[in-house]
């Protein structure tokens, strides 16, 4: 690193929670240079998990969920202003209005956008739906209120999942599609499941696994949706849930490891080159990273999760102002947590790093319980329904590898202590995109080498 690491030009391209937590960062730890934050979005910082739970629910207003500033960051904010390149030689990022910021230092925190419906036509139709920004919520609660014949949910991973929650709690008649085989099973794999979507019937959804939605009808207005199956049904409203699109394109031409699944960085979020190297002066963080993790064979993970952006946006902004014996690596365990159909669901480690799973505490009848999932004989996650004061007990296990199955307690109330296998699918089976993807170890396109002359 060139010069004095507390001074010069640091630019924070992505102004969400991973931006402003770096931003924070950077002066808590001494940063007194020039700090730009760039944002595509017009407003400030705000927080993106209450959206599919309280605004969608009528508690909240779409434009009160902002988030908390631990302290003044003296920067300049750039807002409603798209970044549309990077030239990592001359250091600067281009903006869509002409503009060329300098930077000494970069933060890559660009995070993901909805997956759109594939046909643009009927993704036009008014009622069709993404949710993502507050106005995405705003919109959708506004029509929710209206009391819609139908509510079609396109996807049941754990943002739809969480959309026809929110709708059934309204009262309002809710269909969810998916192409796997039940809710949430990109996530948790079979054994829960199953539970969700027996969970899901029981509060009335009108749950279609193993089809696809073909067609959303309608002129102007969408009047329903034909499914795989020859069905047709009736929706004014139809919720788009398919999962994320890591934003990246404007890093095309930039000569980053950055693709489809996001930019790839080593354990101190520095990001790699698109051969390899390591670079000095460019760091990402948050959901558009994608980094190895030593508990997961050094797979590289990509994790769109609110405690993985605030803790990997930490690391992020110590190392770009200390020199490398002070800096320090991404060892943050994976956590997130969901509530959905009066079910509070939290998991630590990385669930579909499994072969099998067990219900080391609680049962599935009750759905009350702890599931413990295990690779290769060690234990590599755990996820609790309405339990989750005992995660914190896997999570050391997770952390020391220790041996799969667990001991059991003589306290444990177990409805079987058998493994099973923890049957994660392929992720191109489901139609939503996973909330944690293990990526390997492979770049995300194939490159011709050429040699230098000699």
């Amino acid at each position: 690193m060139q010069g004095e690491p507390r001074d010069g030009r640091i630019v924070v391209v992505g102004a969400s929670l991973a931006g402003l937590r770096a931003a924070e960062t950077l002066r808590d730890e001494g940063f007194a240079g020039s700090l730009t934050l760039i944002g595509e979005e017009p407003h400030p910082p705000y927080d993106r998990p209450p959206l599919s739970k309280q605004v969608l629910l009528g508690r909240a207003p779409a434009d009160r969920v902002g988030l908390p500033r631990r302290r003044p960051v003296d920067a300049e904010w750039r807002l409603g202003v798209r970044a549309t390149g990077l030239d990592p030689v001359g250091k600067q990022v281009l903006l869509a209005d002409g503009e060329k910021v300098p930077f000494d230092r970069l933060l890559i925190a660009t995070g993901t956008r909805a997956r759109p419906w594939p046909k643009p036509a009927e993704a036009a139709l008014d009622g069709v739906f993404t949710l993502r920004t507050c106005e995405d919520a705003g919109r959708l609660a506004e029509r929710l209120d209206a009391g819609p014949g139908r509510v079609l949910v396109i996807g049941a991973g754990f943002t739809g999942s969480e959309i026809a929650s929110a709708c059934r709690e309204r009262g309002l008649a809710v269909t969810v599609a998916e192409r796997g085989p039940a809710p949430l099973v990109g996530a948790l794999g079979g054994t829960l499941g199953a539970l969700a979507a027996k969970l899901q019937r029981a509060h009335g959804v009108d749950l279609r696994c193993g089809v696809t939605v073909t067609a959303l009808e309608g002129d102007g207005r969408l009047t329903g949706a034909q499914f795989s199956d020859g069905t047709r049904i009736d929706a004014d409203v139809a919720v788009v849930a398919l999962g994320a699109v890591r934003n990246t394109e404007w890093l095309a031409e930039s000569g980053l490891a950055a693709g489809p699944r996001g930019v790839t960085c080593d354990a101190g979020c520095r990001a790699f080159d698109m051969y390899g190297i390591v670079t000095d002066d460019i760091f990402a963080a948050g959901d558009v990273a994608r980094f190895p993790h030593p508990l997961f064979e050094y797979q590289l993970l990509s994790l769109e999760h609110w405690g993985n952006a605030v803790a990997q946006a930490e690391v992020a902004a110590h190392n770009m102002v200390n020199p490398g014996p002070l800096r320090r690596p991404h060892l943050t365990v994976p956590a997130f947590w969901s509530s959905q159909f009066g079910l509070n669901i939290k998991s630590v480690g990385v669930p579909t790093f499994s072969d099998q799973v067990v219900i080391a505490q609680g049962s599935l009848k009750d759905a009350r319980l702890v599931a413990v999932y295990g690779y290769r004989g060690r234990v590599t996650a755990a996820v609790s329904v309405n339990q989750a004061k005992a995660l914190e007990y896997y999570q050391r296990l997770i952390e020391t590898a220790a041996p799969f199955p667990p001991a059991q307690g003589a306290a444990d109330q177990i409805e079987s202590p058998a493994p099973v296998p923890s049957d994660v699918p392929d992720p191109k089976m489901l139609s939503h995109g996973p909330t944690v993807a293990l990526t390997g170890h492979l770049p995300d396109r194939r490159l011709t080498l050429v040699q230098p002359a000699r």
